[in-house]
């Protein structure tokens, strides 16, 4: 893999987003690794949370990036993690601009809340930092093109870690696919009981909102084609603990004429699925099948076992951050979760609810035209505002409808 070192301290590398369509090759590969020799990538993490000590570990023990800095509304809570990650000298600030000049920050890792998002990756972009952020891009999907536009404007890559997409067992199944050819028929089953407390307890639509995503997202993916319209139904048992609703069922129509099918719960004890689901992929050659949890298998129609490729990439979070790195230092402009490439992911999941609560089909290029005239209509920045009016199509932008490459 030829690579290219980081910029200079203080300047971000400047990988990102130009061109006026997204990439919709189904990611059937990722990367492995990044070259040991490269300086190490500056880092800015925000967000200091609980999920934020978990970035705070991966980053530490990842030799191709640097923690030179911590950014959290909270102090307290950010010098807190810092010593608890055995970093008591580490810079900490309110925000992003705060600590660029002063750290020579060359990227941004953001780990806040969702709603958060939009205003940290704008503050990073724009201050010339590109960013690996944290899913969901945002919980608006006119933030979510407010987003491309941001780094359509800065040439600053903005990547989203679905950090399920990155396990070695799905890169196994991936190669299982690429032999048994284009799947036709996806579906999913999610069934866990998990009582959180707090805020997920009262949400309208828990499992949507907050996990459906992952599964969303992968259907994209292994599917390799984009989806175009949902039709989905929501409820809640008598059983549940949730005030919204803890199931829902969705079915999606991509561009190729495939199907996805999500059959999901967050109150089903006992007999619990993996937190990946348990899968099945049919194509016309035969069907792979995975439990979330261990090795997929996948047979041919005449029983022929199809073994697959085993990887030995990073996984989860860890894996995120490599793919990230390495798209900034060989200058690769779509990684998986680039932010073009991630809004109809964002997309499925409103859509979704929004089936469920008008009880037909919804099509996902209705939805993102909708966003675009929100996003045209609220955006402040005049920069921005003048990226997003310049686009011919949103729906070509975020890769709508498109076939399998």
């Amino acid at each position: 893999m030829t690579t290219t070192p980081p910029a200079s301290a203080g300047t971000a590398p400047t990988t990102g987003p130009t061109s006026s369509t997204a990439t919709t090759t189904p990611a059937r590969s990722r990367v492995r690794t990044t070259e040991p020799a490269a300086p190490p990538v500056r880092l800015l993490q925000v967000g200091a949370g609980g999920m934020g000590r978990a970035w705070l570990a991966t980053i530490e023990a990842a030799a191709e990036v640097e923690l030179v800095g911590l950014v959290d509304l909270d102090l307290g809570t950010a010098r807190a993690a810092a010593n608890g990650a055995g970093r008591p000298d580490l810079p900490v600030a309110r925000s992003v601009t705060e600590l660029v000049g002063a750290t020579g920050a060359q990227a941004v890792v953001n780990v806040t809340v969702p709603r958060a998002h939009h205003a940290v990756n704008t503050e990073a972009l724009t201050a010339g930092l590109p960013v690996l952020c944290e899913k969901p891009l945002s919980e608006s999907l006119a933030e979510c093109l407010s987003l491309v536009a941001v780094s359509e404007l800065t040439g600053r890559l903005l990547m989203v870690s679905q950090s399920r997409r990155y396990w070695r067992d799905l890169d196994q199944l991936r190669s299982q696919l690429a032999e048994l050819g284009p799947v036709g028929l996806a579906s999913c089953t999610f069934a866990r009981a998990p009582h959180f407390g707090g805020f997920r307890d009262q949400m309208a639509h828990p499992l949507l909102v907050d996990m459906a995503i992952h599964q969303f997202d992968l259907a994209r993916d292994l599917v390799g084609s984009e989806p175009v319209e949902v039709l989905g139904t929501t409820s809640n048992p008598s059983w549940s603990w949730y005030a919204g609703d803890a199931v829902a069922v969705a079915v999606f129509r991509f561009a190729d004429g495939s199907r996805f099918t999500f059959d999901g719960s967050w109150c089903s004890p006992g007999q619990e699925t993996s937190w990946n689901g348990d899968w099945r992929l049919t194509t016309a050659a035969g069907t792979a099948l995975w439990d979330g949890d261990h090795p997929p298998t996948a047979a041919r129609a005449d029983g022929t076992v199809v073994t697959g490729q085993v990887s030995q990439a990073p996984e989860q979070i860890a894996g995120s951050l490599a793919e990230f790195v390495a798209a900034l230092r060989t200058g690769e402009t779509a990684p998986s979760g680039e932010v073009h490439r991630n809004v109809l992911s964002v997309a499925m999941v409103i859509g979704a609810i929004r089936s469920a609560e008008t009880g037909g089909w919804v099509s996902l290029a209705d939805l993102v035209e909708e966003a675009y005239v929100e996003a045209l209509a609220r955006e402040p920045h005049p920069g921005v505002a003048r990226v997003l009016a310049g686009w011919p199509s949103v729906a070509e932008r975020v890769g709508l409808g498109a076939p399998r490459a």
